[in-house]
């Protein structure tokens, strides 16, 4: 070997360690920055799950900043590549990639004997509509179409960045209503009795579906029978909520986070971040109805044992509220929606995690629903975290905690 070659070949090697050291200390300020509670289920693993996931976003963004590719690309391919493992399918269950109306889907129809048509389920996964694919939840539609004998229609809608609002809820309404419009003669599914569902920022789509079709008044096709939101994203006019300054940093969604897949949806301006945070984005005409329905009294005491301080009133900025004002209208922020809209909203069933910033948007959705006298079931996760749904069965990242979310949901699905 000549000099020249082992002087290449030690300063690539000194580089590598240099960048390695660098990722080392970012990913261990990051964590000391995180708090995980004694209360959350599995927490020592969840520590070490954090830190894999600050390691890989660290590592997009310094691929980022040197031009060498997006930081959600490398997010996406690493985990595509090393966390996410299709299993073969069980016995019981046929599964098929299709599309409906060009939108992929993958649909997982139990093979036992049915006594007439069965249920199905419509079910669009989270990310904070820029991560996650039909794969993430390839686990979860699996268990709920076996355990609960429904047929499953997961859904691969387009992503942010890439594709702005209101892609991501176009597409999830095109292959609902191909589903509905198919289900009988195809799939031998009830059409009357098809739910929507979604964990996260999938439940945002599958309430702000639901709004979109009652608001719309689709005669020709069956309404959905139930919509299912487990830990839903349901607003963006408040992030100063109990739970999200309970939870502020308490992952895998940390309160600033949220903010940021908000704007990555609507327009990708990550400069709005703090004033979204602080609040100035909110009309000051709209802060008296949003009052009404955002207020912590709202809540049942319990959810605030652990400690809040009401925010002082924001000055109201114009300028930032013209350039999200769609995120406060009801198709991105299904909780904010008048009376008459959520009064035409199907059947309901809402999970909510104690150590989530999303916590308080599901049980504030499960009170406008139960003032309205609409039927609405309720599940809570007392020592749940937010994107729990993600770790079901899914080798060494598995959380067996998790298994008590989807369960509730196969419980839910059969009462339909």
């Amino acid at each position: 070997m000549d000099i020249g070659t082992a002087t290449l070949i030690i300063g690539f090697a000194a580089l590598a360690a240099a960048f390695l050291l660098l990722v080392i200390g970012l990913v261990y300020s990051a964590l000391m920055d995180s708090d995980i509670p004694r209360g959350v289920a599995n927490s020592g693993k969840l520590h070490m799950v954090h830190g894999l996931f600050v390691g890989i976003a660290i590592v997009g963004r310094i691929l980022h900043r040197l031009s060498i590719c997006h930081q959600v690309s490398f997010i996406r391919w690493f985990v595509a590549c090393f966390l996410t493992r299709l299993k073969p399918v069980p016995a019981g269950l046929r599964v098929k990639d299709l599309t409906f109306s060009e939108v992929p889907v993958r649909l997982y129809e139990p093979t036992t004997m049915c006594d007439g048509l069965r249920r199905g389920l419509v079910y669009f996964h989270g990310g904070g509509w820029v991560l996650g694919n039909i794969d993430s939840v390839d686990e979860v539609c699996r268990h709920i179409a076996k355990e609960s004998d429904t047929t499953v229609v997961s859904v691969g809608y387009r992503l942010a960045p890439e594709h702005r609002y209101p892609a991501q809820l176009d597409d999830c309404e095109t292959a609902l209503c191909h589903f509905l419009s198919v289900a009988e003669a195809e799939f031998s599914v009830d059409s009357d009795r098809v739910a929507v569902g979604g964990d996260s920022t999938g439940a945002n789509l599958a309430a702000a579906l639901c709004q979109r079709l009652a608001r719309t008044e689709v005669g020709h096709l069956p309404f959905p029978c139930a919509q299912v939101l487990i830990y839903p994203a349901l607003q963006m006019a408040d992030f100063n909520l109990p739970s999200y300054q309970q939870n502020h940093a308490v992952p895998i969604l940390f309160r600033g986070r949220m903010a940021f897949y908000f704007l990555q949806y609507l327009s990708g301006d990550m400069s709005l971040c703090q004033d979204l945070l602080e609040g100035i984005h909110v009309p000051t005409e709209l802060k008296p109805r949003y009052k009404e329905w955002l207020s912590p009294s709202n809540l049942p005491p319990e959810f605030l044992v652990r400690g809040y301080s009401e925010c002082p009133t924001a000055d109201y900025d114009g300028q930032v509220y013209h350039a999200i004002k769609a995120g406060l209208e009801h198709e991105v922020s299904p909780l904010l929606a008048d009376d008459a809209l959520i009064q035409k909203t199907p059947p309901t069933f809402i999970l909510t995690c104690e150590y989530d910033v999303l916590r308080d948007d599901g049980i504030l959705y499960r009170k406008r629903l139960l003032d309205l006298r609409k039927d609405v079931k309720w599940r809570h996760v007392a020592d749940g975290f937010h994107g729990m749904i993600a770790f079901f069965n899914q080798g060494w990242l598995t959380f067996p905690s998790a298994v008590q979310v989807v369960d509730s949901v196969v419980d839910y699905m059969r009462t339909l």
